[in-house]
């Protein structure tokens, strides 16, 4: 995707992308991690992704908790924006750094994101923030791939990347070139 050359410059969310981003792009799963974890675990069996992605630390320190473990895992080390009550370990992930500020999507994202995907059993350690990489690694993953990521104070959102679902987070980050 090249649109606007999202690629090659760092991106800001609009107000209109913050709003149409309240509505989740994927299956929104509400209730407690232990049923968003059932779920999930129904997802990847069901789906058998190939990768498997999870975007945010609550999710993925829960998942991985319950033996559900990502392909490739994006976090910051925050929870809704206060330290994370505990880091999660890399374990034997390849580890990937990316400086990406609240609000945007840095230039950089797209090789990490690409290159942790190419990889698999990688953990990207963003300092900054990691919302928006979410749409990043839907456009970025292969078909047939499963993102999850949270949906805070509701649940988690499991995507299936389907084109229809990297044409939608394509439309979203042509909405972010408008800045």
């Amino acid at each position: 995707m090249r649109a606007c050359n999202s690629q090659l410059r760092t991106l800001r969310i609009t107000n209109s992308v913050r709003q149409q981003l309240k509505n989740p792009v994927g299956l929104l799963i509400e209730g407690k991690s232990v049923d968003c974890n059932d779920a999930l675990r129904k997802a990847v069996e069901k789906v058998k992704p190939s990768p498997s992605i999870f975007v945010g630390d609550t999710i993925s320190r829960n998942a991985e908790a319950s033996g559900i473990v990502a392909d490739v895992i994006i976090v910051d080390n925050l929870e809704k924006r206060h330290e994370s009550a505990s880091r999660i370990s890399p374990g034997e992930r390849n580890i990937l750094r990316l400086k990406n500020a609240p609000g945007t999507i840095d230039a950089d994202a797209w090789d990490v994101i690409r290159s942790a995907i190419q990889k698999r059993k990688s953990m990207v350690m963003v300092e900054g923030e990691e919302d928006l990489l979410t749409l990043v690694a839907v456009v970025l993953a292969p078909l047939g791939s499963l993102v999850a990521y949270g949906q805070p104070d509701r649940g988690i959102v499991i995507v299936v990347v389907s084109d229809a679902e990297k044409s939608l987070a394509e439309k979203i980050i042509r909405g972010l070139c408008a800045t």
